[in-house]
């Protein structure tokens, strides 16, 4: 088991962050709202993580000593309040505006945070970014312990939200919005707050991270980032909370398996040179096909629609 968590421990809690960010992205979806923020947040959090730990805590570490994991946590709380905060002030700002037009707001906000984050050397140590960001666990492990629970409960939240009047005002948003306002929702309310749960989510993600890598740099929060978290949502399924996440785990592991697969023995050299130098492209080609194939995510109401109507007209075994 330790082999293992050395070896893939580091994609597999790359796998949890995703799902997390993916997630944070589904949110805005479930009032129907195309926001690629996440990115943009997840970067704050980032930045959070790393000036705190750096900076103002950096008296909590002594030597060869961990960094202290309540101060994570202290961490990861006021990366969520302030990324809270900066969606609720952005999302009544934004999102009065619907479609293409939304994505290219949000687009420009990921935007905005890159450039500051090269302009403004002092805060943030420019394109170089923050090093030496201090490692409260001593393996890969203690991420996963703490990246697992937050990520299940997460879910959870989602999953609850969703059976709530707050969530049926959502779903009523997202499936026609004029005809919610007529029976008294209130899009920008839900809308605003749906923005702002995606940027909390975000927000915790950036921070564990930024320890995770040990540094955090203007690199992590892109436009390319805001593609890929669209492609977790969209193969996954976008209309049930497992849809992002099975994308996010099943996306972010899907390189390393394809690099696990250039070394099978037995496998023709040339073969194998071609999954190893053109995994990515691989990846790119089995991402489209896969939308092609499932245009609704690989996970969506109706299959589970199907599943319960199965058991439901299942014959009861006859006892004697």
């Amino acid at each position: 088991m330790a082999d293992f968590i050395r070896t893939y421990g580091f994609t597999i809690i790359t796998m949890l962050i995703a799902a997390l960010l993916a997630l944070s992205l589904y949110l805005p979806l479930m009032a129907g709202q195309l926001s690629l923020a996440s990115p943009g947040f997840y970067a704050i959090g980032g930045y959070v993580g790393g000036l705190l730990s750096t900076q103002n805590f950096r008296d909590a570490v002594y030597g060869e000593n961990l960094y202290p994991v309540a101060l994570l946590l202290v961490e990861m709380f006021i990366a969520a309040a302030l990324c809270g905060l900066l969606a609720f002030v952005i999302g009544w700002v934004v999102l009065r505006l619907r479609g293409i037009f939304l994505a290219l707001a949000t687009i420009s906000f990921v935007e905005i945070v890159r450039v500051s984050a090269i302009v403004f050397v002092d805060l943030t140590k420019g394109q170089p970014g923050i090093e030496n960001i201090p490692q409260p666990f001593p393996t890969k492990f203690g991420y996963i312990a703490l990246a697992g629970p937050v990520l299940l409960f997460v879910m959870f939240f989602v999953y609850r939200l969703e059976r709530v009047r707050a969530g049926r005002a959502l779903t009523a948003i997202r499936e026609d919005e004029l005809a919610a306002s007529t029976i008294g929702i209130n899009p920008t309310h839900y809308k605003v707050l749906a923005f702002v749960l995606g940027g909390i989510v975000a927000g915790i993600a950036g921070a564990i991270s930024a320890h995770l890598n040990n540094t955090w740099n203007p690199s992590f929060g892109t436009f390319d980032a805001s593609i890929l978290i669209l492609a977790f949502v969209l193969v996954g399924g976008s209309r049930t909370v497992l849809g992002p996440v099975a994308g996010g785990l099943l996306l972010t592991a899907l390189p390393e398996v394809l690099r696990a697969a250039s070394g099978i023995p037995g496998l023709p050299v040339a073969v194998s040179k071609l999954i190893a130098d053109s995994r990515l492209i691989i990846f790119g080609v089995l991402i489209t096909l896969g939308a092609v194939a499932f245009p609704q995510g690989l996970i969506t109401p109706e299959w589970f629609a199907r599943r319960r109507k199965t058991d439901m007209t299942r014959a009861p075994e006859v006892q004697p």
